[in-house]
């Protein structure tokens, strides 16, 4: 009994306790369940769109396919093989998650595995961003339409024509592993969760922002489609931000493609346009070149920087070109009373004072008949030093003594070596004669200066240790009349530049006191001179006795046609130059001690005399063959006569009478690029002469020009010319800017 009694006892704490239990359960679950309920009322509090009014068709659209979306991530959920299309974005923020559109479709079903809890605190994040801009979108919408650029964080990805197949893959890019989109809208509508749908709402939490968004997205599209159908159907729309794929359609909307400015200018034309006609209307302020010369200042010749660090001044480098590093930007100043050149012929005899204001020379060389002063006028007499009573009784006494000078049929072009105030050349204008005169810039003050101020050619330059500006066998004579330069001493290297540029069977005339005089020294050098000639196989022609006028004498010898006589030597000095050595090469070439051997060939330059002026000048040379190309491509004798055609009647028909020019005041002309000469023959007529000047980086056709009876040099354009500012009357530039330019741009890309 007593067992009993205990057995009831412990009966009835038994029921007790079962029920104690069985009411803590129940306690926890309700408290669990409303954990829950809590917990999931605030996060789909979050992402609830706010009620619009429930007569708006978009709004009842918007349900509508919410209901069709949930379906069919519910259908996704019920299939066992899920796929995940995107990597997990963890804590990246939104943004960072957009435009891959290059993810692979086939990633590892191992993805549906991740840790839960790290997703639904990851997604959590997200689905508050995407509700802050489904609020936003949701503001908008209540006050104005959707921009159809796609501006909100969804965009409009995709246009109407392509709207079936975009439908589908909208479908496919938003299936992921699990959902939870159709319990949170029940839930939100009937106010509880049931805890075993954890694991999908927590795979599904991140594919609630991006339907939500997709929802938004066909609900503008619905709400814009009367004014969409209205726009340009190439209109193109932005791709929806949460889409991996874009359909192929939107594919070929994103290739770019070719366009075109048809009547719409672009702006860097605009802008260089505008930039050029500020430069043009840009007036430049020049300043002064800073040089002791002043208005007679050479850049390449009053280099006095360089001048002062030359290692010897021996053979005359000081009075070479020595040209600055840099091209200088400055302009050379006027005298400070500058006139007008007086014109030609007048200029001979008579320039301004103030044009060249210099006295020293009248001084020294007054009582040779070089220069005096007188007024307003620096006048000249015709004088020289071995010419006192005048140029032109000396210029006959030459081709008295040597017939064979003829002047002006002949003998045309001559180079006139230590020219003084070029009185010899001025004179043999009157003979048809033209003389390539020069002088250093040396204490005979402004020598070359006075020649170009009375409208005589003339350079400075001198003999010095390197090659004159010339091609060779060009010279019908050289002229010396007591030029002082040494020709006798160093193996004769400088008369051997004469023998150079000298002509075959041309003549050398030299008039200095060795021809005449009886003092010990002058018969020394005459000595020597007649030894080096004779070993360079130069003929003495004539040695005349003093004239009675001028009481000088010439001694003219004459080079070789032939290389018998070098062949023959006993001694072969001066030697020969090798073969490599080119005559022509003048451009900075240091002088040397050889001679070149005379073309013999019948077709080669040299071997024959030129025509008789003024035949020479219009004839074709001999030595220009139909097997050679010419400048303009045509062979070179047609290309040749076309040229002098071309020049004959442009300077006819338009430079003569078309141009505004005074040709009567124009004396000293330039062809800064001359070719064949064609421009200086067709003002042949005119009371004027021509430097033509061949470029260093042009065809060398210098070597025509001087067979047509004319004269030039070479010259680079980098570099300022041999000549005193003011020196010329007018320039002629023919297709020359263009090629110094390009040849700038080539230096300066290489450099």
């Amino acid at each position: 009994m007593a067992l009993g009694k205990y057995s009831r006892i412990d009966n009835n704490n038994n029921n007790s306790n079962r029920r104690f239990s069985n009411y803590c359960s129940s306690v926890t679950f309700v408290v669990f369940v409303g954990l829950c309920l809590v917990g999931i009322l605030m996060m789909t509090s979050s992402s609830v769109v706010p009620v619009q009014n429930g007569d708006d068709p978009a709004q009842e659209k918007k349900n509508q396919l919410k209901d069709e979306v949930t379906q069919v991530i519910n259908d996704s959920n019920n299939s066992s093989n899920n796929q995940q299309f995107e990597d997990n974005p963890g804590d990246l923020p939104e943004d960072a998650t957009k435009g891959d559109s290059n993810v692979s479709l086939a990633k590892d079903d191992g993805n549906s595995n991740l840790n839960t809890q790290e997703n639904q605190g990851n997604t959590e994040e997200i689905k508050l961003d995407e509700s802050k801009k489904d609020n936003e979108q949701s503001d908008s919408e209540g006050g104005e339409k959707n921009n159809d650029s796609g501006d909100n964080s969804g965009g409009k990805g995709d246009s109407e024509e392509n709207s079936d197949d975009k439908k589908s893959d909208s479908e496919d890019s938003n299936e992921k592993s699990d959902s939870d989109e159709n319990v949170k809208k029940s839930d939100s509508d009937d106010g509880e969760k049931k805890p075993d749908e954890s694991s999908s709402e927590t795979n599904g939490d991140k594919m609630d922002g991006q339907i939500e968004e997709k929802v938004d997205q066909n609900d503008n599209k619905e709400s814009d489609k009367s004014s969409d159908e209205a726009k340009d159907d190439g209109q193109g729309k932005n791709q929806s931000s949460n889409e991996v794929f874009p359909s192929g359609a939107q594919s070929e909307l994103l290739n770019e493609t070719l366009t075109q400015n048809g009547s719409f200018s672009t702006q860097a034309t605009e802008s260089k346009n505008e930039k050029d006609a500020q430069l043009s209307s840009k007036e430049y302020s020049w300043k002064l070149c800073n040089s002791t010369a002043g208005p007679d200042y050479i850049p390449c010749l009053d280099n006095w920087e360089a001048i002062r660090h030359l290692p010897s001044t021996k053979h005359y480098e000081h009075r070479e070109r020595h040209c600055p590093e840099e091209p200088l930007t400055c302009l050379v100043p006027l005298p400070e009373v500058y006139k007008s050149p007086i014109e030609w012929p007048k200029s001979r005899e008579k320039i301004w004072y103030y044009n060249v204001p210099h006295t020293k020379l009248a001084q020294i060389k007054g009582h040779q008949n070089w220069v005096k002063v007188t007024g307003e006028y620096l006048t000249f007499p015709g004088g020289g030093t071995q010419f006192k009573h005048g140029a032109l009784h000396y210029i006959d006494f030459i081709e008295d003594s040597v017939p064979d000078v003829a002047w002006g049929k002949r003998s045309c072009v001559i180079l006139d070596v230590g020219c003084g105030v070029a009185s010899f050349g001025g004179f043999l204008f009157d003979r048809n004669v033209l003389a390539m005169s020069f002088a250093p810039k040396d204490e005979h003050e402004a020598q070359v200066q006075f020649a170009l101020e009375r409208g005589i050619p003339a350079v400075s330059a001198v003999m010095g240790t390197k090659r004159l500006p010339y091609p060779g066998r060009v010279f019908d004579i050289v002229h010396c009349a007591r030029c002082r330069v040494p020709w006798h001493v160093e193996g004769g290297k400088l008369l051997l530049e004469l023998n150079r540029v000298l002509r075959p069977g041309g003549f050398f005339v030299w008039s200095a006191t060795p021809v005449y005089q009886k003092i010990p020294e002058d018969v020394e050098i005459w000595k020597a001179m007649v030894e080096l000639t004779k070993s360079m196989c130069w003929e003495l022609v004539n040695k005349t006795s003093k004239d009675a006028v001028n009481g000088v004498a010439v001694a003219t010898f004459k080079k070789p046609t032939s290389n018998d006589c070098y062949e023959q030597r006993s001694q072969q000095e001066p030697s020969l130059c090798p073969e490599s050595d080119d005559p022509n090469a003048a451009w900075n070439v240091p002088l040397q001690t050889c001679m070149h051997k005379v073309p013999v060939d019948a077709s080669e330059r040299g071997s024959q005399w030129p025509e008789q002026w003024p035949a020479r000048l219009e004839k074709s040379p001999y030595w220009l063959l139909s097997s050679q190309v010419g400048v303009y491509g045509k062979a070179a004798p047609e290309d040749f006569a076309a040229d002098n055609e071309h020049w004959t009647r442009v300077v006819t028909k338009s430079y003569i009478n078309g141009m505004g020019i005074n040709w009567s005041s124009v004396r000293n002309v330039m062809d800064m690029s001359a070719v064949y000469g064609g421009f200086a023959a067709a003002l042949k007529d005119l009371n004027l002469w021509v430097m033509n000047v061949v470029p260093i980086d042009s065809p060398d056709t210098l070597p025509i020009i001087y067979e047509r009876g004319l004269f030039g040099m070479y010259h680079d354009w980098c570099e300022s010319f041999s000549t005193y500012p003011r020196s010329y009357d007018l320039l002629h530039a023919d297709h020359l800017f263009s090629k110094v330019k390009k040849r700038f741009v080539s230096i300066f890309s290489f450099s």
